[in-house]
């Protein structure tokens, strides 16, 4: 099992669905770093289970316990170790998915890999359970990078066909994305974001799930960040964004609009504002040969369906090698896009921190 990922900050997690605990470890955070707790706090509800009818009704606060490498309020230098414990698993739930293998869920290679010894309940350690620990990994480093005086942010792009409007590529106001944060249902315009809620709460009645995108940028990275060719920003981020459960597409700027474009529709100008280069147009999102230009970057991230539905569905039963068909019970979410939304923007900020320090473009946190 890779739990362990990183360079200069490196993070281990642990846990599993239904076990006591979930958590994490962070090593390589510099001492002195403030914490705000508080803003952790409200970063890990942004993510929680049970607020409404959006989601899954497993009651989790995501509560966490530090237990070590913040005193008074700083960071000590040595490795931050921080529980959330796990209070609401239902596991007799999941009893029956011992030997009957849920279509589109990590039951059978999960099975396979570990050759029967995996903890089935909830996923284990398969599950979107274990994206809490990389919301609080985000959460210190969106703290850390203030101090650079970056920030990120992302909405819902679209659930199913109804999309929300995108981000201006030339860059938006930090105070849209910040506020971001502050909705439940993270969207630019409310009015999609309700045409959006109402098909959620249409595929919940239905026992179906749908999917969705997300859209994120990262607002004033110096240029030069990034190291072609396995460091490109573009690779780190992309292996960040693919661990996070669900996650199938990832594109970068125009990502597959580059495919229908001629090269003078994709390229975009630069000019001189007073002494930064800019460019007139961001369809490249902000990176070219992996390195940033000192745009913003953007990039849009595509879930797939929630795979436990309760809707009959063919699959195996692996213990009686037959073939037989499965109605899943439980607790699972009819779209996981709206939680997502903090996990995408962790796992982002984490990374281009990580970055930063390893580079050490712009010099100690």
């Amino acid at each position: 099992m890779s739990g362990v990922y990183g360079r200069k900050i490196k993070m281990t997690i642990f846990g599993e669905s239904h076990g006591a605990s979930i958590g994490l470890v962070i090593d390589g955070l510099p001492p002195g770093l403030g914490i705000d707790i508080d803003f952790i706090k409200r970063e890990m509800e942004r993510r929680a289970p049970g607020r409404n009818l959006l989601s899954t009704q497993r009651q989790e606060k995501d509560a966490f316990l530090i237990q070590s490498g913040v005193f008074e309020g700083r960071t000590t230098g040595t490795p931050l170790c921080a529980l959330i414990p796990n209070s609401d698993s239902h596991s007799k739930d999941y009893s029956i998915l011992k030997d009957n293998m849920r279509p589109g869920h990590a039951d059978y290679s999960g099975k396979i890999k570990y050759k029967g010894f995996n903890d089935y309940r909830g996923g284990g350690h398969f599950s979107g359970r274990l994206t809490a620990p990389l919301v609080f990994m985000g959460a210190v480093a969106k703290q850390a990078l203030a101090r650079y005086g970056i920030v990120i942010g992302a909405h819902i792009n679209n659930v199913g066909e109804i999309f929300d409007r995108k981000f201006d590529p030339l860059g938006e106001e930090t105070e849209l994305l910040m506020s971001l944060r502050q909705k439940e249902f993270a969207v630019l315009d409310d009015v999609r974001g309700a045409e959006m809620q109402a098909l959620i709460l249409e595929a919940r009645e239905r026992q179906d799930s749908i999917g969705g995108s997300i859209e994120c940028m990262a607002l004033n990275l110096p240029a030069g960040l990034g190291e072609p060719f396995f460091d490109s920003l573009e690779s780190r981020l992309a292996h960040v964004l693919f661990s996070i459960p669900a996650v199938k597409g990832l594109e970068f700027g125009m990502g597959f609009g580059f495919c229908r474009s001629t090269g003078s529709q994709a390229n975009d100008p630069l000019y001189y504002d007073g002494d930064s280069v800019r460019t007139e147009t961001n369809n490249n999102g902000g990176i070219l040969g992996g390195i940033t230009n000192g745009m913003p970057v953007v990039f849009k991230v595509g879930f797939k369906p929630t795979p436990s539905i309760s809707l009959p569905q063919k699959t195996i039963n692996v213990a009686e090698h037959t073939n037989t068909v499965l109605e899943i019970k439980g607790r699972h979410d009819p779209c996981i896009v709206q939680r997502a939304v903090p996990v995408v923007e962790g796992v982002t900020a984490w990374t281009v921190l990580d970055m930063l320090l390893t580079a050490d473009i712009n010099g100690e946190v």
